[in-house]
């Protein structure tokens, strides 16, 4: 729940580099050479320019319809696509929108077959985007494919279990894993989306109920999972400091090393040598 003070807004925000600022620093080297007759003396003066890239942000066009916890994705042609959540002014929303960097402006596109927040969006290796599951009152199995030369969304094959929350990653086979969430209860099941049939297989079990985790896909075409939130039991809240990993030839999770604080809401970035950024969130 957010606070009733807090208003949906449709205001969107671009950052973009400026003018560097420079620092100019001079090194100056004198060296003499002597004669029987004369002292020859030569400066020499160098100078060195750094740079420091500066970015600023300002307000680019607003979207059409204001909303809150929606998803968005960049697509292979460069748009944005802006998908679902809900608004203040109208509940759950099942419309679309697609942002133009080029031009900074937004249109509107097709829309769902079922409005929903707290859902997951991943790009296919067709281009095409697969939203899955949500919540818009009840917790949603449902699947649904955007084509972008159609501009339509197409319902595709329901999951195994009901969520929200969870996440959802394409693996390298063309497939996405969706882990976690919460349905009925907080959730350790994965299941796989195959593009090919359109239909979900169940795959292997976490070790721990977890939701507002996060996953990444490593270099080795594992997938890290990372804390999130797993219930209240033992009398105490579930907030994770666990890891777990996804091996995608066999379909099984194991546990690996904990982070140093538990953590949900959190976000996790992979490195270009590899390693996992996880920042901030919540205990």
């Amino acid at each position: 729940m957010k606070p009733d003070d807090i208003i949906t807004t449709a205001t969107s925000s671009i950052t973009t580099p400026i003018s560097p600022s420079t620092t100019i620093s001079t090194t100056t080297t004198t060296t003499s050479t002597a004669t029987t007759t004369t002292t020859t003396t030569t400066t020499l003066i160098s100078t060195t320019i750094t740079t420091t890239p500066q970015s600023v942000w300002y307000d680019t066009r607003s979207m059409n319809n204001a909303r809150y916890q929606h998803i968005s994705c960049v697509l292979m042609n460069g748009k944005v696509l802006v998908i679902s959540g809900e608004s203040d002014y109208g509940g759950f929303v099942n419309n679309s929108e697609l942002y133009d960097p080029l031009t900074e402006t937004w249109t509107t596109t097709g829309k769902m077959n079922d409005a929903r927040r707290e859902h997951t969006a991943s790009i296919l290796t067709d281009g095409k985007v697969l939203v899955v599951g949500g919540y818009n009152g009840n917790r949603l199995t449902s699947a649904e494919l955007y084509d972008l030369s159609t501009e339509t969304w197409l319902a595709v094959g329901n999951m195994n279990y009901a969520r929200s929350d969870h996440t959802a990653v394409t693996l390298p086979n063309g497939k996405v894993l969706v882990t976690g969430g919460y349905g009925n209860t907080y959730l350790n099941s994965s299941e796989l989306y195959d593009p090919s049939s359109e239909t979900w297989t169940i795959s292997g079990e976490m070790k721990y109920s977890r939701e507002h985790h996060t996953v990444s896909l490593l270099p080795n075409g594992k997938v890290l999972a990372t804390g999130g939130y797993g219930g209240i039991y033992l009398f105490g809240n579930s907030y994770l400091v666990s890891t777990e990993l996804y091996d995608t030839s066999t379909g099984n999770w194991t546990t690996t090393g904990k982070m140093n604080s538990v953590r949900y809401e959190h976000r996790a970035s992979l490195l270009p040598d590899g390693r996992v950024l996880v920042t901030g969130g919540r205990i």
